[in-house]
């Protein structure tokens, strides 16, 4: 198993463009936040727009909407109830996160089966939270676009039973087909060629909300890197060493306080890469 390095991640985030524009940074779609839980959106949210991506649209329930716009500016909104301009805009997104405290109702099933039904081959799909449970029950179809899934443990024990009994995590991963960043305190991404574990991580990270987060700084490197596994790495990297350095100083970090910092980690990151 392969680490994920400083070394490597280096190589990872570029200097950006002295005429880069926001359009080539990637332009993310987060489906995320009922009316009881949109402090997942949130969090996901900034996640997205403190990592970079050029444009970040959050899809959520109507309530949410002011203390987004309140917290997040720079994120635009949109209500997930109106699936007309949902559809109109889908195919505008380079990359699509759906499940941060979606709640599992039958809105939310349905939500997470429009968004399977109208991805493009070329998206990349991430199924974070609620939506890996709702995936979980499998009776929805797989997407023909590039899938990611960003279960903690309790929410990997259901997509095992996706697969056949006893599968080993490659057995798993070809049945998913797609692409497992499994949380922990050392977070392992495991794809079809090859598999990577985190060396970074604190207890001090165990508050509400830091998954959110996580999914929301991969969604918005995924278009900032040479390849999308490139932006799930550096994501998984920067979240946990971010983390670990804030830990020196803190009891407890919040996710907050990693997006806060991340900038300032890419930028240094973007400066010092290897030949």
């Amino acid at each position: 198993m392969k680490k994920i390095t400083p070394k490597a991640v280096c190589n990872f985030i570029s200097k950006r463009e002295d005429e880069g524009y926001k359009n080539q940074y990637g332009k993310v779609l987060i489906i995320a936040g009922n009316e009881m839980y949109g402090g997942a959106a949130i969090l996901a949210a900034e996640g997205s727009v403190y990592s970079g991506a050029g444009l970040t649209t959050l899809a959520s329930h109507h309530v949410n909407r002011t203390s987004l716009h309140s917290r997040l500016p720079e994120c635009m909104f949109i209500d997930y109830a109106n699936r007309n301009q949902l559809k109109t805009l889908f195919a505008s997104f380079d990359t699509i996160l759906i499940g941060p405290g979606l709640g599992l109702d039958e809105e939310a099933h349905s939500l997470l089966e429009f968004t399977l039904q109208n991805m493009a081959q070329h998206q990349n799909l991430i199924i974070d939270g609620d939506g890996i449970t709702l995936y979980a029950k499998g009776d929805l179809q797989k997407p023909s676009c590039h899938l990611y899934f960003t279960p903690h443990a309790g929410e990997f024990e259901r997509l095992k039973k996706l697969a056949p009994h006893d599968a080993s995590m490659e057995e798993i991963q070809r049945t998913l087909d797609a692409t497992i960043v499994l949380k922990g305190h050392r977070t392992k991404v495991i794809t079809n060629a090859d598999s990577w574990q985190n060396i970074y991580g604190s207890p001090a990270m165990a508050t509400g909300g830091m998954g959110d987060m996580l999914a929301g700084i991969i969604a918005g490197l995924m278009k900032q890197t040479s390849n999308p596994l490139h932006g799930v790495l550096a994501g998984v990297f920067f979240h946990s060493y971010i983390g670990d350095i804030l830990a020196k100083k803190k009891f407890i970090v919040l996710p907050t306080e990693i997006s806060a910092a991340l900038p300032t980690y890419l930028k240094i990151f973007s400066e010092m890469q290897e030949d």
